[in-house]
C-alpha cells in the first residue's frame, strides 16, 4: 500500500511538473493552447519581477529558462533583442541592430512580429522587415537579411508584423513582394531557399499543419489564404480572402479537420481540410460575416467550440467608440452561442489552459480567468495586472509573462 501511495504521488508530481516553454507566437503549438493548469486566484496574482522595456507590440517568448523580448531602442532607428532569466528577471544579454528610418508610423514604431526560439537560435522580424538570427545563449548575431531592401515589397501602413515560422531547416516569412510573397531562408545561414507567389503581405502570422502525407505552410496574405509546400514553396491550394482595409491580422487556426480564418471586414470562414488523390485542398463549410476578428486570433476550447474576440471597423469620424466582444462559436458551423460585449477596446488575447479554462488579457491590462460554458460567460477571477497592451502573453512553468507599453512583467499564477 505504501508503494502504491508513493507511485500515485510520483504520477501526480510528474503531471504537475509537466509544464512547457512558450517558444513562439501563440505558444508551443502556435494555436494559443497550453497544457498548464491555472486555478482561480484570490486577490491580485503575485508579481515575481518586472523590467522597464522599449517600445513595441512584439510578444515575449520563453525557452530554456530565458525570456526573450524584441523592442525598439529609445530615440534611435534601432531595434534590439534582450534575454532575461525567467525566474529572477536578471538581464542575461542585449543585442541591438540598425534599421531603415521609419516614417509616419501609426500606433507605435517598435517591432510587432514575435520572435521564435528554435534550439540554440532565436529569429526575429522587425517592423521595417529586418530578419535576424541570434544565438539564444550569448546574443551573438549569426546572420541578418533586410527583406525590404532585398525584395522591395510594398510597404504596409502599420509596418511588417509577421512572426517567423520555423519548418525543418527553414525560416518562413510573409515578405509581400512580387515573386517573393513568401520567402524561405536557410535556418543556419540566412540564404534564400525558395520564393513563392506575388501577393502583398498582410499583418498575419503563418502556421504549419499536417495534411495527408505532407505538411502545409498556411499563410493569410493580403488577398488570400495559401497552402504551400514548405519544402519548395509550391502552391497546393488557395482561397480568396480580402480585407477591405487591407488589415488581415489574425493567425489561421486549425480545429480538427477545419481551418478557420478571419479579418475585420470579411468576417470568418470555416474550411474543410481535404486530400484528393494525395493532393491537399480545402472546401468552404461555412462563412459568418459577423465574426469580425481584428487582431485577436481565435482559440479552440475542446473539439467543438471556438472563442473569438470580434471588433468593429474603426471610424475616425464616428461618435461610437470602438468595442471588442467575446463570442462562443460552434466550430463546425460558425453559429454564435452567446456574446459578451465590451471585453476590450480593440483587442483581447486568449490562452486555453490544460484544465479547460480560458485566460483573457484585455487591451486595458485586465486579466481574467474564464470557465468555458456554451450557455453563458462565466468568470472565475479578474485582476488589473498591467497597463495598455496589444501584445499576447506567454504562459510557461506556472508563470505568465506580459508586456505592456512600458514594462515586461512576470506573474506567478501557479506554485
Amino acid at each position: 500500500m505504501p508503494c502504491l501511495r508513493s507511485l500515485c504521488a510520483l504520477i501526480l508530481c510528474s503531471s504537475v511538473a509537466a509544464a512547457g516553454d512558450w517558444p513562439q507566437w501563440l505558444g508551443p503549438k502556435r494555436d494559443g493552447s497550453s497544457h498548464e493548469k491555472i486555478a482561480p486566484w484570490k486577490g491580485a496574482p503575485k508579481v515575481a519581477w518586472r523590467k522597464t522595456v522599449g517600445e513595441g507590440h512584439s510578444s515575449p517568448v520563453v525557452a530554456d529558462g530565458r525570456v526573450f523580448l524584441h523592442t525598439r531602442v529609445k530615440d534611435k532607428e534601432e531595434e534590439e533583442v534582450a534575454a532575461y532569466d525567467a525566474k529572477t528577471g536578471e538581464e542575461l544579454w542585449r543585442k541591438a541592430y540598425s534599421r531603415a528610418k521609419l516614417k509616419n508610423a501609426l500606433f507605435g514604431s517598435g517591432p510587432r512580429g514575435t520572435p521564435v526560439v528554435d534550439g540554440r537560435r532565436i529569429y526575429t522580424f522587425g517592423i521595417t522587415g529586418v530578419l535576424s538570427c541570434f544565438d539564444a545563449t550569448s546574443g551573438k548575431l549569426e546572420w541578418q537579411v533586410d527583406t525590404a531592401e532585398k525584395f522591395k515589397p510594398a510597404k504596409l501602413l502599420f509596418g511588417a508584423s509577421c512572426s517567423p515560422l520555423v519548418v525543418g531547416k527553414q525560416v518562413l516569412v510573409n515578405v509581400g513582394a512580387e515573386g517573393a510573397s513568401v520567402v524561405a531562408f536557410d535556418r543556419d545561414k540566412g540564404e534564400v531557399v525558395w520564393k513563392s507567389q506575388d501577393d502583398r503581405a498582410s499583418y498575419s502570422t503563418p502556421i504549419v499543419i499536417d495534411q495527408g502525407k505532407t505538411k502545409q505552410a498556411i499563410f493569410l496574405t493580403g488577398k488570400r489564404l495559401l497552402g504551400l509546400d514548405p519544402a519548395d514553396g509550391a502552391l497546393s491550394w488557395d482561397f480568396p480572402l480580402v480585407d477591405k482595409l487591407f488589415e488581415s491580422s489574425t493567425t489561421p487556426l486549425r480545429v480538427g479537420d477545419l481551418l478557420l480564418a478571419s479579418s475585420i471586414t470579411y468576417g470568418s470562414v470555416g474550411l474543410r481540410i481535404t486530400t484528393n488523390d494525395g493532393k491537399p485542398g480545402v472546401k468552404e463549410v461555412w462563412k459568418n460575416p459577423d465574426l469580425t476578428c481584428y487582431f485577436s486570433t481565435p482559440v479552440a476550447v475542446g473539439k467543438e467550440h471556438v472563442y473569438m474576440v470580434t471588433g468593429s471597423v474603426p471610424n475616425p469620424f464616428g461618435k461610437t467608440p470602438p468595442e471588442a466582444s467575446l463570442k462562443c462559436v460552434v466550430a463546425g458551423t460558425g453559429k454564435v452561442l452567446w456574446s459578451r460585449p465590451k471585453i476590450g477596446k480593440y483587442h483581447a488575447s486568449m490562452i486555453s489552459t490544460g484544465d479547460n479554462k480560458l485566460l483573457l488579457l484585455d487591451d486595458a491590462g485586465s486579466l481574467a480567468l474564464l470557465e468555458p460554458n456554451v450557455k453563458e460567460y462565466k468568470e472565475l477571477a479578474r485582476s488589473k495586472v498591467c497597463g495598455e497592451t496589444w501584445a499576447h502573453p506567454a504562459l510557461a512553468n506556472g508563470r505568465l509573462y506580459i508586456r505592456d507599453n512600458k514594462e515586461l512583467i512576470c506573474l506567478q499564477l501557479a506554485e
